[in-house]
């Protein structure tokens, strides 16, 4: 007995690099987008302040790992993503998992020296190239803060939250379409999509295109995101204790606390 357990003890299922990092992305992910919405940010405004794609920057919220670079560039984009949100960029994008060649060490009496430098300058090549552009892009950012200072000159209030002051520019300029104007005014042609997190844990229904994606109850903090062609609707019995967005518009609570609310938003067909 002794034996077989022993045996059994030396072969335990690990997890893959490949499914940690699409779970350190899930979750990295939904920490930008509540962040995003806690400040009132949209994509588009995020897209400026990074300069990077929008399609990146859903895809990094979304942790959709097929739609992103190698994870060496995934750690970068992360790391300018959580800056642009005011977060500690490398502390943020540090537990990213980029490689497992430091978990496996090999005995190194019969490799070659070759075979072992190689690898090395290939990771600071990137590393490096990854920092001179995350270096400039913050330097044109920097230039353009205190450019718009210099012209306008004028004192601004005390605030009680920390926000960078790009973001504060930005917001004065870009007008934010509320979440209510969005379920009707979804584009034509595109998705419904809708992204709820749970402010208390709630019973939610979730109906894409006539075929239930998810019933059941939701703990505090979740986050998750569905989407449909023709049309999604969307039932909770406790409508303040979720905030629901609409094609990546600013979250909004589904209605009183406690009350039960159903919402449909469908997508105007092509013409």
């Amino acid at each position: 007995m002794k034996w077989l357990r022993k045996k059994k003890n030396n072969h335990q299922p690990s997890i893959s690099l490949e499914q940690e990092r699409a779970e350190k992305l899930a979750e990295l992910g939904a920490q930008l987008w509540a962040l995003r919405q806690e400040q009132g940010l949209s994509l588009e405004q995020v897209v400026v302040l990074t300069r990077i794609s929008r399609r990146l920057l859903q895809a990094i919220e979304e942790g959709n790992l097929t739609e992103l670079p190698e994870p060496i560039y995934i750690q970068g984009l992360i790391r300018q993503f959580a800056e642009a949100l005011g977060l500690n960029g490398v502390e943020f994008s540090g537990t990213f998992p980029i490689s497992s060649a430091q978990v496996n060490p090999q005995v190194r009496g019969n490799t070659s020296p070759l075979s072992q430098l190689r690898p090395i300058h290939l990771y600071f090549l990137y590393i490096f190239l990854i920092v001179c552009s995350v270096n400039g892009l913050s330097q044109l950012l920097n230039n353009a803060v205190l450019q718009a200072n210099n012209s306008q000159n004028q004192p601004s209030p005390k605030q009680k939250s920390v926000v960078k002051p790009e973001i504060a520019q930005l917001k004065e300029s870009v007008k934010i379409q509320p979440v209510s104007d969005t379920l009707s005014g979804v584009k034509q042609g595109q998705a419904v999509q809708i992204g709820v997190t749970l402010k208390a844990s709630s019973w939610i229904r979730v109906v894409a295109d006539g075929k239930t994606k998810f019933e059941g109850i939701l703990p505090e903090g979740t986050h998750r995101i569905w989407k449909a062609q023709k049309q999604l609707t969307v039932k909770t019995d406790n409508a303040g204790g979720v905030l629901m967005s609409v094609n990546q518009e600013k979250a909004k609570e589904m209605g009183e606390p406690g009350k039960e609310e159903e919402v449909r938003i469908a997508a105007k067909p092509k013409f």
